[in-house]
């Protein structure tokens, strides 16, 4: 319901200035393909952060694809998503070829005219391959976290927002950037902590270790400077007044308002599509 919400204040609107004698029509494209990874995570969210924008658009067919966990039917939760958001038809299919056959078409698969959703390097290549063969909705690489934090934030609550990302992807960055030296020691220790907890502590350790960085600077104008420059797909402002800080992000994809607005709500939970 909250995604539905969401996307129907969202979606652009038919006008025309008769005065000036132009005007513009919305219109919905009439077949799209989504893409479900499910590989090494099951992620039934993503079929409902696709297929429900779709309907709401519109849109009169989506499809799915997704690999199946060791070569079985798709994973039951996947199915689930798929009947609660309207998705008329799924493929058994991963992979490049999944985005190759949704693009072109095959005897059992109907070309779409646009193609959505996330998946591994080799999902993104086709993606970028076949842009203008198909419309394509962006090219995701692995997740990236940039938490700005200040002597007041939580460093349980910022340790927890980092792996919640690393655990994603061997290649997910979760960077903090604080003005405390003593919040970055504090943080490290509970991230140490805490990972061990985790059921995916190998892939999550191999990000924290491998593309995460805790950088101490001077203050936060300096730690949105930093930020903006790396442009991350999730930027939470752990600061105090955080609200104040909003209209210096420049570049991000999401912004994430205070310490109990964390990356996960927004990915799962809050409405907008991941």
């Amino acid at each position: 319901r909250r995604i539905r919400r969401f996307h129907e204040v969202t979606v652009p609107v038919d006008w025309m200035d008769d005065a000036e004698g132009y005007g513009q029509t919305i219109s919905p494209v009439g077949r799209v393909g989504a893409y479900v990874p499910g590989g090494t995570a099951l992620y039934p969210s993503t079929v409902l952060m696709t297929a429900i924008p779709a309907k709401v658009a519109g849109v009169d067919e989506v499809i799915v694809c997704t690999p199946s966990p060791g070569g079985s039917s798709p994973a039951p939760a996947v199915l689930v998503a798929a009947g609660i958001a309207g998705v008329d038809r799924v493929f058994q299919i991963g992979g490049a070829q999944a985005i190759a056959a949704m693009a072109y078409g095959t005897e059992t698969v109907p070309a779409v005219d646009m193609i959505c959703g996330p998946g591994n390097i080799f999902v993104t290549l086709a993606k970028r391959r076949l842009f203008g063969q198909v419309g394509i909705d962006g090219l995701y690489g692995p997740t990236e976290t940039v938490i700005v934090a200040d002597e007041t934030a939580n460093p349980t609550l910022c340790a927890a927002d980092l792996l919640a990302q690393a655990e994603h992807d061997p290649l997910a960055r979760p960077v903090l950037i604080t003005t405390s030296e003593e919040l970055a020691h504090a943080v490290g220790r509970e991230a140490e902590v805490r990972l061990e907890r985790l059921d995916r502590a190998s892939i999550a350790r191999a990000s924290m270790e491998d593309q995460g960085c805790i950088a101490v600077v001077v203050d936060v104008d300096e730690a949105l400077e930093l930020a903006n420059r790396f442009a991350p797909e999730h930027l939470s402002l752990m600061v105090r007044e955080p609200l104040d800080y909003v209209s210096k992000v420049r570049n991000a994809g999401a912004v994430f308002v205070g310490e109990f607005s964390h990356e996960v709500l927004g990915d799962y939970v809050a409405g907008p599509s991941h």
